[in-house]
Formats: C-alpha cells, sequence, structure tokens
C-alpha cells in the first residue's frame, strides 16, 4: 500500500510499491520502455492487410517485429496476463484479442479466470470488492 506523499518519497521506492498492489500491474515508464515493440506489434493489427498477414502465418508475422522470445509466446498463448507483465497495455493489446474475433470483456474473463458470464456479472455488481487482499508483501 503507498503509505507515503510520492513528493516525499525516493521515486523508485514509490514505483516498487506500485508492484505491491495484487492483482494489478501499473503501467509504468519502465512497463513501457519494455513493452514499446510488443505494444507497437499490437496496434499494427489495426490496419486491415497486417490483420491478413497476422491471420495467414503468426509466427511470420511475429517474426517481423523485436520481441523478446517470452513477449512472442506470450503473444502467440494469448496470455494476457504475462503479457501485462513483459510490458503490455491493456489497450493495445485489445488489438490482438479483438482481431480474435473476441470482444474485451471475453479476453479480460480469461485473466481473471471467472467464466465470462461471472466476471459480466461481477463487473455489472460494481467491481472487485475492496476488502481482501491489498497487500502482496503483508498478505492484507
Amino acid at each position: 500500500m503507498i503509505t507515503e506523499d510520492p513528493r516525499h518519497q525516493d521515486i523508485h521506492e514509490y514505483l516498487a510499491e506500485m508492484e505491491d498492489i495484487p492483482g494489478t500491474r501499473v503501467f509504468t515508464a519502465a512497463r513501457a520502455r519494455i513493452g514499446y515493440h510488443l505494444n507497437q506489434f499490437a496496434m499494427s493489427l489495426m490496419k486491415p492487410e497486417n490483420r491478413i498477414m497476422w491471420k495467414a502465418d503468426e509466427k511470420a508475422y511475429l517474426a517481423q517485429w523485436p520481441l523478446t522470445v517470452e513477449q512472442k509466446q506470450a503473444v502467440l498463448d494469448r496470455d494476457y496476463n504475462r503479457l501485462l507483465d513483459l510490458g503490455g497495455n491493456i489497450y493495445f493489446l485489445s488489438k490482438i484479442f479483438s482481431t480474435d474475433g473476441l470482444s474485451f470483456v471475453q479476453a479480460v474473463s480469461t485473466m481473471t479466470g471467472a467464466s465470462v458470464e461471472d466476471y459480466q456479472a461481477m463487473m455489472n455488481a460494481g467491481g472487485r470488492s475492496p476488502d481482501g487482499v491489498r497487500s502482496k508483501k503483508e498478505n492484507r
């Protein structure tokens, strides 16, 4: 849990505290740098001709991008949680699942382990409860 005013705290300590939020990946400048090419790849799928090439041969299309081996495998596996860990931004990654014909709700439900129906019901009821684990390191 972020405890201090960030103006009075070392920026690296402040950003490290964001990694303590369970189930959340804050898209920091560090993540943006790591995921730059991953996110550019995802954005390329906005063009119809790129979607055609992607659907024809995913591995060949990915080979054109300077992604890490882990990023490429996570894309092929459609492991969106891993892609977030590897610098993906959910709004850019949405281009991948949209190309696959999935709605945002369908794709994001796979990230929670819930069925589409259960995820949608949770969100319609106001989202995840604020009660529960709020800190990974303190398990509270």
